[in-house]
């Protein structure tokens, strides 16, 4: 959802005004925006945190930070994302006096897309500059990390982070151990899905879309358009036994391929992912559920420069405590 200039304010005065940012680490990211009867207010605002994306990335919080956790606020679509970070800022210097926050410690994290979203009075002028700065070859630049303040995902999406390599062990140890196709969920089978529908993907046929994905993954399969793309992804993929090769593919598959689609329930692959058959609630829930369980993995992960989550947490820390 994007919000209109009224309810961006609105929004924005009331995160402004709450007490709970008070030396606090402010980070916005994408979601729904709560309400009651039709009318946001301060007390919706207070279970902000137990909502998707909010609560995915507050659950991704290590243990061993114990005080003055950061605030996680949802804002809407990516776009309402970025002018709710500058509307902040904008009201805050107006009226310091009626405001919790301290612009220093203001972030905001968007999902990168395949789609380029401008952005005004900012140090980059798009999402895709802050991603080419960020990242390098699926790994975060770690001596540039500290001069953003509005992160992207180093994937393409939040929710390709549900599908990393590494979390096939999860998954096996899930005591309700999610399906794939009617089969115990294989990420492999996954991937080699995403792949086949490479040269279909509506959103990378996009010319622009297209060119903006293939730079982005030059560094590991260099293609000229989307049928030699999927044709040298999958060969590569099915004949290396170089595991640092194989997942060298995955993270560049995950950067460009949605994981989540709505609009295209064919390529939506995140939502295709059920939950057993003696699972008795709505699946909803059931991802929900096993999207926290993958966040109290990225929690317990070193913040290393190929965990882009867990450095970008680490980086708020430092950013308060050092």
């Amino acid at each position: 959802m994007s919000l209109s200039p009224e309810q961006l304010k609105e929004h924005c005065e009331i995160i402004l005004q709450s007490p709970r940012i008070k030396n606090k680490i402010v980070v916005l990211c994408e979601g729904p925006i709560p309400d009651i009867e039709g009318r946001r207010s301060p007390q919706a605002y207070k279970k902000m945190e137990e909502m998707p994306d909010a609560n995915f990335y507050k659950a991704c919080v290590p243990r061993w930070w114990r005080e003055k956790l950061p605030q996680f606020f949802n804002c809407g679509d990516r776009a309402s994302v970025i002018n709710t970070y500058l509307k902040l800022l904008k009201l805050h210097q107006q009226d310091t006096g009626n405001s919790y926050l301290e612009p220093d410690r203001l972030f905001a994290m968007i999902d990168l897309d395949l789609h380029l979203q401008k952005i005004d009075d900012y140090p980059f002028p798009d999402t895709e500059a802050i991603f080419c700065d960020l990242y390098e070859k699926s790994e975060v630049r770690s001596q540039n990390a500290k001069r953003h303040r509005i992160w992207i995902t180093g994937l393409i999406h939040k929710e390709a982070y549900f599908l990393t390599p590494e979390l096939q062990s999860i998954f096996d140890d899930y005591p309700h151990p999610p399906m794939y196709q009617d089969n115990p969920l294989e990420l492999n089978s996954i991937y080699m899905d995403m792949a086949d529908k490479i040269s279909s993907d509506p959103d990378l046929k996009n010319n622009l879309n297209i060119q903006r994905a293939l730079a982005r993954i030059n560094h590991c399969l260099n293609c000229a358009d989307l049928n030699k793309l999927q044709d040298s992804w999958k060969n590569e993929f099915q004949n290396t036994s170089d595991e640092t090769c194989k997942h060298q593919l995955i993270m560049a598959l995950l950067t460009i391929k949605k994981v989540k689609n709505e609009k295209q329930p064919e390529h939506d692959y995140w939502e295709k992912i059920k939950p057993p058959p003696d699972w008795s609630r709505n699946e909803k829930v059931f991802r929900e559920q096993l999207s926290l369980k993958i966040a109290e993995f990225y929690s317990q992960q070193n913040s290393e420069v190929k965990c882009h989550i867990p450095f970008f947490i680490k980086t708020l820390y430092d950013s308060s405590f050092k």
